[in-house]
């Protein structure tokens, strides 16, 4: 059985931080790649970044190059999203993914968490 299971959301002011991190365990080590997407009420789950298992390559949403990094650790097949300078817009529920390809599209994910929510206040 596949688990994914994020941690670390909460209530922030605008300009603060916040670090997510996506605990997996079953199958999905054999994964290529985890990502990160958010959701917000009424609309679409939007791709935020992702990250490769082996070599650690990155992509990320123009909405927050700058601010948000991606990382991983194999030995506790944990990923992470630092959040820096956080914004109102940021405001949504996160789901970490897993996949077999790099990929933004939320359709190249088979699994996902159960989401952690992350307001961000004006």
């Amino acid at each position: 059985q596949v688990q994914l299971v994020e941690s670390g959301g909460g209530l922030v002011q605008a300009g603060g931080s916040l670090r997510l991190s996506c605990a997996a365990s079953g199958r999905t080590f054999r994964s290529n790649a985890m990502g990160w997407f958010r959701q917000a009420p009424g609309k679409e789950r939007e791709f935020v970044a992702v990250i490769s298992w082996i070599g650690g390559r990155t992509r990320y949403a123009d909405s927050v190059k700058g601010r948000f990094t991606i990382s991983r650790d194999n030995d506790k097949n944990t990923v992470y999203l630092q959040m820096n300078s956080l914004r109102p817009e940021d405001t949504g529920v996160y789901y970490c993914g897993a996949s077999d390809v790099l990929s933004s599209s939320p359709s190249s994910y088979d699994y996902w968490g159960q989401g952690t929510q992350v307001t961000v206040s004006s």
